[in-house]
């Protein structure tokens, strides 16, 4: 799935992926009076308002991006409803030919990681196998070390999937611990050199590895060290945007050839409608594939 992931930014010059992380307040008002009507101020109508937005999301930006990237905690608040939303999201997102990255951000000891790498590798019940949440990647925590994230690396192995391993995060305080310098460098370098390790045996064809790194777009010293420490690591790239990171700041997290990173917008992209009046609510979705065509443009320079 690497090596697809490549060639879909290829095909389509923008190496950039969408996040799906809507919130109740991001929803237009005719959308959340309509759901409302509909199912009563209750989850489900959360659910339902979620899935019209992101529908329509997906359309606007179709064809312009190559992946999208919902954060299950945003559909989880919501209990089973939001769920339902974030897996009929994802498998809406597989069928319009986007790459699907699910924010998950998993990690704990073998047998619980083992479960929680269903979400790429699949759910088994008496000889039947079901893909219930249709990710092509997820992210992990790698706090645990390799008990946590093994599990992981076999589904990626086995299914042909990718996971992102959170190396040096965007958020202002990720500093408290990944910036403590122990026997000489940074955690989060030590957490580079253990990506690498990782990576090794789950190389693609394109000279990536599926075990791949989440560093973050404000962080633009740290992202460079982290590029020169993993040649042959392909990087998520949080933070742009709305948390302050500019394209400058990211353009040593590229490699020599200007490739191995996916920069993610979140509220930049979905929630573009309420920055420019011209767009109006009805128009959330044009303002969004208009977002879209600016940070594609801002990147590629």
């Amino acid at each position: 799935m690497i090596d697809a992931l490549l060639s879909r930014i290829d095909a389509l010059n923008n190496p950039t992926v969408v996040g799906l992380d809507p919130t109740l307040e991001m929803i237009p008002s005719y959308l959340r009076e309509e759901k409302f009507a509909q199912y009563g101020k209750t989850p489900e109508a959360v659910a339902e308002m979620f899935l019209a937005f992101n529908r329509a999301i997906l359309a606007a930006v179709q064809g312009i991006v190559p992946a999208v990237k919902p954060q299950i905690a945003f559909y989880e608040r919501y209990g089973l409803a939001g769920l339902s939303a974030y897996e009929k999201t994802a498998a809406l997102a597989k069928e319009m030919g986007f790459v699907v990255i699910g924010d998950i951000k998993r990690g704990d000891i073998g047998s619980t990681a083992a479960a929680y790498a269903a979400h790429i590798g699949g759910t088994e019940i008496a000889g039947e196998r079901f893909d219930l949440w249709h990710e092509d990647f997820v992210t992990v925590n790698p706090y645990l070390g390799i008990d946590g994230i093994q599990p992981f690396i076999d589904a990626c192995n086995k299914e042909n999937k990718g996971i992102f391993v959170l190396v040096k995060t965007s958020n202002p305080s990720s500093s408290q611990l990944q910036d403590i310098v122990v026997d000489g460098k940074p955690v989060y370098l030590h957490v580079a050199a253990l990506v690498d390790e990782w990576g090794r045996a789950a190389m693609g064809a394109s000279g990536y590895s599926r075990v791949c790194a989440v560093v973050g777009a404000p962080h633009r010293a740290e992202g460079a060290r982290v590029r020169a420490a993993l040649p042959h690591t392909f990087f998520l790239v949080p933070g742009y945007g709305a948390q302050g990171g500019t394209a400058e700041d990211i353009r040593g997290f590229f490699d020599k050839d200007g490739r191995g990173c996916i920069v993610n917008s979140s509220r930049g992209i979905i929630a573009a409608y309420k920055k420019n009046e011209k767009y109006g609510e009805r128009g959330f979705a044009d303002a969004a594939r208009d977002a879209a065509l600016a940070m594609k443009k801002d990147i590629m320079g």
